[in-house]
């Protein structure tokens, strides 16, 4: 079934999206705009009106006030039985008319002389719903799933001191009355989440996934790894070289990757940092430690340009070190790449970086040590089990994980609790913040003006072209077309153009010549989002930039203020703004910080966006959700702990309740 639904539990788990209170019938008087109520009464007038569209209107009065009752599809039936003086209940939202307040298409019973009419015992659930399925069929459905509840039919796994202890309710309790609630519950309470029994489901679920997660922990725990011990000759060489000394956070996170790399069982760490926290220089000192201990790496990069950047830098770091490095993408042919294979394959070469093209069958390592894995989010689980079957004698290598998109602490604790986390919480000193300013593209003239007086100060800028278009055809095609307008209006400046159709070795040529300051300014569509570093580029134009996430957004204003010189970003933007759209461009305009944007972005747009693939089809809750129950993540870890310790017989049954087949997704 497309909701997801192949057994009784599943069923008893498909909970109300929300509930309409029919258990009394309210006085017509009452009524206010927007209500969902139960009225009786009897009709006053039922008239056939021709307006724009053909209606049958019924006037219904019960001594405490009067309502119409609109109906654009009716029989003759229907008309007859809801004559004058016929007695109606009915059930709807009311809204205004012309004439008053009004029920359109409400359900309606007649009611015969003498007969008393039951009103429901309970609230009315509404649940998700797919084509061919009406809601009657989901309260008969649910119904009889609730008859099995009451033969046991849904065990209890947490034990009774656990449930007293948080205060939880029994879990077919809980299950009760979220399908029929009595009229006493609050219909908010419930629309809000917050109801004890839709915490005590949501408390289970985020339990079960946290140990889901312990448990493939613990299983990488018993396969072997290579004890990667470096003597750090390599490292302290490039230190040396290197014209910035590391900061506290980053010698931080060093260490806690040394100390990994050492042990004889697989390492698997995130390491989170904002943009431009200094993440590859750990990375590359990271794989020397690696290449010390005669191990070879494999560096993964999700696109062609970030690829070409790694390279680029870890060319500049190791070169000089005399570590043997090679690169091998998804358009690598011929000689060059069966160079490369052999030169992997025979150990030659000591450190290779790749796209999606290091998991193909055909890629073979001497000694694999170490995967480092960027912008891991964008990679799919089954591409990074791949590089983890690349591993030498049967061992597996240690893999580091890096992000520049901060996740928020709680989501990553949930989401990542097989992964140990580190984070670089500090930026290089000397960095000022990027000044953010939000424009509509009315006044484009004024900030093509802006570019010439910055680049004939002697600074560069990034003019980013952001659109809609799917076609990286049209796209490209577009940018050459804001390039070619460019050099209509900036007369004398040099400017260059990157965009994802261009060859790799032209494209590289465009980068190397804007790094060396050959190129004033360079338009680029987002394929310029990570991995670029030119410091003395202190002005960015994004075009369009409401069509972007705040992700994004955040990546691309990170290629300016890498420098010691005030930055600016512009945003341009083509009016009208949607709600969602201008909540980002302001975010954008208040905040530079990483981990403040990430937790806005988590706001707008929910944990399997932030996630990316790691979560999309592969970690998805059922009942909780992680923004909205954050404050259950403390007690849900530490419980997760004792159930291990104390009841390992509930592990399992819970796992398997909650996550299912799905417990493998984050094997990496």
């Amino acid at each position: 079934m497309r909701l997801g639904i192949h057994s009784v539990q599943d069923l008893l788990f498909h909970l109300p999206v929300r509930y309409q209170d029919r258990t009394r019938v309210v006085p017509i008087g009452s009524l206010r705009l927007g209500d969902q109520a139960v009225i009786q009464g009897e009709v006053e007038l039922a008239d056939i009106r021709f307006g724009r569209r053909r209606s049958l209107l019924v006037r219904l009065a019960d001594g405490s006030g009067s309502i119409s009752l609109r109906f654009f599809y009716f029989s003759s039936a229907q008309q007859v039985a809801m004559g004058r003086g016929a007695c109606l209940r009915c059930f709807g939202e009311v809204r205004n008319g012309p004439a008053g307040y009004e029920l359109v298409h409400p359900e309606v019973q007649c009611i015969a002389e003498g007969q008393a009419a039951e009103v429901e015992q309970a609230l009315t659930p509404i649940y998700p719903t797919t084509e061919g399925m009406h809601q009657l069929t989901w309260r008969d459905l649910t119904g009889r799933a609730l008859e099995l509840l009451e033969d046991g039919g849904l065990q209890e796994w947490l034990p009774v001191d656990i449930l007293r202890e948080h205060g939880l309710q029994p879990l077919a309790a809980a299950v009760r009355l979220l399908h029929r609630p009595p009229p006493d519950q609050s219909r908010q309470v419930l629309s809000e989440h917050g109801h004890p029994a839709q915490r005590r489901l949501a408390f289970e679920e985020l339990l079960a996934h946290q140990l889901s997660l312990r448990m493939l922990r613990q299983r990488r725990r018993q396969s072997a790894a290579p004890s990667l011990l470096g003597d750090r000759r390599l490292q302290q060489r490039l230190l040396a070289a290197l014209p910035f000394a590391l900061t506290a956070a980053q010698q931080r996170v060093l260490t806690q990757l040394r100390d990994d790399l050492a042990q004889t069982q697989p390492a698997l760490r995130l390491v989170q940092g904002d943009v431009g926290s200094g993440k590859t220089v750990v990375a590359a000192l990271a794989a020397l430690h690696c290449v010390e201990a005669g191990y070879q790496v494999a560096l993964m990069a999700p696109t062609e340009l970030l690829a070409e950047q790694h390279w680029s830098n870890f060319a500049d770091w190791l070169d000089p070190l005399g570590v043997a490095l090679g690169r091998l993408s998804g358009r690598a042919r011929g000689r060059r790449r069966a160079a490369t294979l052999q030169g992997l394959g025979d150990g030659q070469l000591q450190l290779v970086v790749g796209t999606h093209a290091l998991f193909q069958e055909d890629v073979v390592f001497n000694r694999l040590g170490l995967v480092i894995v960027d912008e891991q989010h964008r990679f799919g689980v089954h591409q990074r089990l791949a590089l983890r079957e690349k591993g030498a004698a049967g061992r597996i290598p240690h893999q580091i994980v890096m992000t520049a998109t901060p996740i928020p602490r709680t989501l990553a604790m949930t989401a990542y609790a097989d992964l140990d986390l580190s984070v670089i919480d500090e930026l290089p000193p000397g960095r000022t913040p990027v000044s953010t300013v939000v424009i509509a593209d009315a006044r484009r003239d004024q900030v093509v003006e802006r570019v010439a007086l910055a680049c004939r100060g002697g600074r560069q800028a990034y003019w980013v072209c952001t659109l809609i278009e799917e076609s990286e055809a049209l796209q490209c095609e577009a940018a050459e077309d804001t390039a070619a307008a460019l050099h209509e209006a900036l007369t004398g400046l040099r400017i260059g153009l990157v965009h994802g159709r261009l060859k790799a070795a032209e494209r590289q040529a465009v980068m190397d010549d804007f790094k060396a300051g050959e190129i004033d300014l360079l338009v680029a569509t987002t394929v310029i989002e990570v991995g670029v570093d030119v410091p003395n580029a202190s002005l960015m134009v994004i075009e369009n930039a409401e069509r972007l996430g705040l992700s994004q957004l955040h990546q691309l204003r990170g290629r300016v203020g890498r420098g010691a010189q005030q930055s600016h970003c512009v945003l341009m933007y083509h009016p009208p703004l949607g709600g969602i759209a201008q909540e980002r461009l302001t975010v954008m305009r208040e905040s530079n910080d990483g981990f403040e944007i990430a937790r806005r972005d988590l706001e707008i747009r929910g944990p399997g966006e932030v996630l990316g693939t790691r979560q999309t089809g592969e970690m998805q809750f059922r009942v909780a959700e992680l923004l909205r129950d954050q404050d259950l993540v403390p007690d849900v870890r530490r419980l997760a702990d004792r159930l291990v310790h104390d009841h390992p017989e509930s592990v399992a049954p819970l796992i398997q309740r909650w996550v299912g087949s799905k417990a493998q997704y984050a094997v990496v």
